[in-house]
């Protein structure tokens, strides 16, 4: 127990540089994947054959290969067709890489949720807007814009629960997230040698992290409740 409070410190001091990182990897993902999601279900919805289609078997690629293996294809393949690295090299780029596929992995997931929604609001009230008058773009944000964000927030909830969990991927690129920083200990690094103990002690910090994100989420829907 005594050699436990010692190696407390330098444990708890990686673990929170590695949560950092884990934490900067959320929030970028969900910046780029919010815009990004909504690009590619009108994509996915839109009447040029072409497009829809196109965009389609994309969303049909990404949501139906492991997150895992397109890390390591959007690190990588560049890199072997071109001849050197694109990412720049350092915790730098593969941050840079492993921002890029999962804002591209989950805007995808995003955006079905984003056409389930928008497909969901009765199509009578865009026909009544087009007979008040209103323009198509007007209609799609002051009517079924705010039906729909109160519709998705459930499942996207859920998509950004499991993105939480989901950036501990990134250490298959050697990306320095919590986990990685977690196995540290197990390879004789930071002065301490073969501790298995701070792996398991990075699932309190999820478990906070995921706690905090549904508190939030869950007070996002509430203030949505003026819908029903």
């Amino acid at each position: 127990m005594e050699l436990f409070f010692q190696q407390l410190p330098v444990v708890v001091n990686a673990l929170n540089a590695g949560f950092i990182q884990t934490l900067k990897l959320f929030a970028v993902t969900l910046i780029g994947a919010f815009p990004l999601g909504l690009l590619i279900a009108f994509g996915s919805m839109s009447k040029i054959k072409a497009i829809s289609l196109t965009t389609k078997f994309i969303i049909w690629i990404i949501r139906g290969t492991p997150l895992m293996i397109q890390l390591l294809i959007f690190y990588y393949f560049p890199g072997l067709v071109l001849g050197k690295p694109i990412w720049g090299g350092g915790e730098s780029g593969r941050f840079f890489a492993a921002s890029i596929a999962f804002i591209v992995n989950y805007s995808c997931y995003f955006s079905e949720i984003y056409r389930g929604g928008i497909q969901s609001v009765p199509i009578g009230q865009q026909e009544a807007g087009l007979v008040l008058g209103m323009t198509k773009r007007q209609i799609f944000f002051n009517v079924t814009l705010l039906q729909m964000i109160k519709r998705i927030v459930p499942p996207i909830s859920n998509e950004i629960i499991t993105l939480v969990k989901d950036t501990a991927l990134a250490r298959i690129i050697a990306l320095q997230e919590i986990i990685w920083a977690g196995q540290a200990f197990m390879k004789s690094s930071h002065g301490i040698s073969g501790a298995i103990w701070p792996l398991f002690f990075t699932a309190f910090y999820y478990l906070v992290f995921n706690g905090i994100v549904t508190v939030l989420l869950a007070k996002f829907e509430k203030k949505l409740d003026y819908f029903r």
